[in-house]
């Protein structure tokens, strides 16, 4: 008697392909007919819009492209394609004043190195191959790097901070705003969480205040009120009080953000680690604050985008940050100055830029935390 062959034995749960389990993706004609046709109100403005753009586009492709002049060219070309195409001639011709402001004329290789530098620190961090322990190393050298650049020493000419501007000085703020606001912001939230009255009343004091004043408020204060409390003889430079005065304004905000998403965390996250005899700040470095800062990245993002335009408001205390670089190089200069709009385009493509790569960077890192999740 030939004894049956055992059967095969079943997949485990686990070992099943999270792969065969998603539902197979449609073809790109199913998704564009859901996206935009999925139902008669979505086929009408669909309809509509294409037939906007189809009005609007070739005369605004023309005067940005096609009839534009472009390259290093006179104010004599422009003026003979006045109304016709743009004049980009006018960004090529203030380009360096745009980028650098104020900054030596002979000098502003240095400030054209600091940018490269001053955009790498972010981009490496945002690569998951460089979160190791060498990531904070990095930044110190690119820092010392950037400012030696910028402020000179060491062999080279030294240029005070008052020189500096530009699109130099819009990234330090937002690099370094955004770099030294978030721990703060990070013991703001959980000061607000504490059990401690004393330390719970100094963080609700902290973030409300700020949070009830516009950043203008905070920078008059940093930049006038500050100076009055300093003893005599003893004066900060005017960039570093506007930086401070931004760490502070962005942490209030960053630390309600965070707030939410420890509020987020289910109560059983909580009790688990504590049943485990974790102390506080590992329960709040290894469990919580892994959580809450995955469901806050959307919120905490949208901080850092904000934080990127509203640097332009430190021109109220004289400041040349890139916006205001940009508006002073053509309205200083009568033969430009009818070119202003070409030059305002060219600063909002440099925010667009910026801002576009923060929430494309945010989108993928949801993805990737939703994956190991």
């Amino acid at each position: 008697m030939t004894t049956p062959a055992p059967a095969s034995p079943l997949p485990r749960p686990d070992r099943v392909s999270s792969r065969s389990s998603r539902p197979p993706r449609a073809g790109l004609p199913a998704r564009i007919r859901q996206a935009f046709f999925a139902s008669r109100r979505d086929t009408v403005l669909t309809l509509a819009l294409l037939a906007l753009i189809a009005t609007v586009a070739p005369g605004l492709l023309d005067w940005l492209v096609l009839d534009a002049v472009w390259g290093p060219q006179p104010v004599a070309a422009c003026e003979a394609a006045r109304g016709q195409g743009a004049c980009w001639a006018v960004v090529w011709e203030k380009f360096r004043v745009m980028m650098f402001a104020t900054y030596p004329f002979e000098e502003q290789w240095r400030p054209g190195l600091a940018i490269a530098v001053l955009i790498a620190l972010p981009v490496l961090s945002a690569w998951p191959r460089m979160w190791n322990p060498a990531l904070p190393g990095v930044w110190v050298i690119g820092s010392l790097l950037a400012f030696w650049l910028m402020g000179g020493g060491f062999g080279l000419a030294k240029v005070p901070a008052s020189q500096w501007g530009g699109l130099p000085v819009t990234l330090m703020l937002t690099i370094y705003g955004i770099g030294l606001a978030f721990p703060l912001a990070l013991l703001l939230a959980l000061g607000r969480r504490s059990g401690l009255p004393v330390l719970r009343a100094l963080s609700i004091t902290w973030i409300e205040v700020v949070r009830g004043v516009p950043l203008i408020t905070v920078l008059f204060m940093a930049s006038v009120m500050f100076a009055l409390f300093m003893p005599a003889g003893f004066t900060i430079d005017q960039l570093l009080r506007a930086q401070v005065a931004i760490i502070v304004f962005v942490a209030a905000y960053l630390a309600e953000v965070i707030r939410g998403g420890l509020q987020a965390v289910p109560k059983g996250q909580y009790e688990a680690a504590r049943a485990l005899g974790l102390p506080y700040w590992r329960m709040m470095g290894l469990v919580i604050l892994p959580q809450a800062l995955r469901v806050a990245i959307p919120p905490i993002v949208n901080s850092f985008i904000a934080l990127f335009k509203d640097t332009s408001l430190v021109v109220v205390i004289a400041i040349f940050d890139f916006a205001y670089a940009v508006k002073k190089s053509v309205e200083t200069d009568v033969v430009w100055k009818k070119y202003f709009l070409e030059a305002l385009l060219f600063s909002m493509l440099v925010y667009w830029i910026g801002c576009y790569a923060m929430s494309r960077y945010s989108r993928w890192l949801e993805q990737r935390s939703a994956q190991v999740r």
